[in-house]
């Protein structure tokens, strides 16, 4: 069989990063491409189409393109303009042999980030009304499909270990956790009362590699979740015991302003603890965890679509936040 070549793009994220893993060890040929570049991985401005084109130039193999690169900005309208236009150019430097575009979307294309909105979420379900980048980047590939064709997979909160990512829910868990045990105090859920009872699904950052790369084969939209809803009122405890740590009723309270001030204490625990990570590493999500946990209404979609199509993976999201504590504990990121 004909060797397949990939390019990933955001390769150093908490989706990135587990995809490019996930695609080496399947006997792809893979370069990564990032802001910061790394090991294995081009440093690239995507949002600067010379040095798009120009970092593209020597990778005349490449046959397909799986973006999961994000610039963040303040408001979704700010998110429209540099989203897009970094697919844009690199599709536009991309080499005439491409075969398959992969778009890494999310439920913002359902509105989950905007309010209470339909649930089950499927992928047949009406638009909103914009601004949305997730939409505008899906209509570009549209459009310009042709030669290859193109899938846009839509998972919900990721599970990973990626740090320094500005998504990461299970580090924001971890430290929280850390720190309370730390200060001696029982682990409080900090969100909004009402998410404490909704209902809501994850996906393992594995299971997304494994569903990214089999949607190569098919062109079309994706909702991929691990399979299984909880509630955190039936999960918090749970996680809570894993760090050794009571549980006391919720309070609502913004991590990102409580844990401001928390820099010294990590570096003290640091050192305490032998910690590899700095609190810049661990501390980059805070203000998604407030996010989340604001979630006072049900989040989860129709996951169906995708198994009648031939994909069966799943994973229990109770265990896949057991292996990640785990993982953060044996690379030293949190006691």
């Amino acid at each position: 069989m004909e060797r397949k070549t990939a390019l990933v793009a955001g390769a150093n994220g908490i989706i990135g990063r587990t995809l490019t893993e996930h695609l080496r060890t399947s006997g792809w040929d893979v370069t990564g491409l990032s802001r910061r570049g790394g090991p294995g991985t081009i440093a690239v401005d995507l949002l600067d189409p010379a040095d798009t084109r120009a970092k593209l130039a020597p990778l005349t193999g490449v046959t397909h393109l799986f973006y999961a690169a994000y610039q963040d900005k303040p408001t979704w309208a700010e998110l429209v303009p540099p989203n897009l236009a970094m697919l844009t150019n690199l599709v536009d430097a991309a080499p005439p042999g491409l075969e398959h575009v992969s778009l890494m979307q999310g439920y913002k294309v359902y509105g989950a980030h905007l309010g209470p909105f339909k649930t089950p979420a499927r992928e047949t379900d009406a638009g909103h009304m914009p601004p949305e980048f997730n939409v505008d980047q899906q209509q570009f590939l549209e459009r310009r499909a042709g030669s290859w064709t193109w899938s846009a997979i839509r998972p919900s909160v990721v599970g990973g270990t990626a740090l320094g990512n500005p998504m990461n829910l299970a580090l924001v868990i971890a430290v929280y956790a850390s720190i309370s045990k730390e200060l001696g105090l029982p682990l409080r859920f900090p969100g909004q009362p009402g998410a404490y009872d909704s209902l809501l699904e994850m996906t393992d950052a594995g299971l997304l590699a494994s569903a990214t790369v089999w949607a190569t084969g098919h062109q079309g939209a994706f909702n991929i979740a691990n399979g299984d809803l909880f509630r955190w009122r039936e999960l918090w405890p749970k996680l809570a015991a894993y760090f050794d740590l009571d549980v006391a009723p919720p309070l609502r309270m913004s991590l990102a302003d409580v844990m401001a001030d928390k820099g010294p204490l990590w570096t003290h625990m640091a050192s305490e603890h032998g910690l590899t990570a700095s609190y810049a590493d661990v501390s980059a999500s805070w203000a998604f965890g407030d996010f989340v946990f604001g979630w006072d209404y049900d989040v989860f979609a129709d996951t169906s679509k995708s198994r009648r199509a031939g994909f069966h993976e799943y994973v229990e999201t109770e265990e896949m936040f057991y292996r990640l504590f785990d993982e953060f504990r044996k690379a030293r990121v949190i006691p």
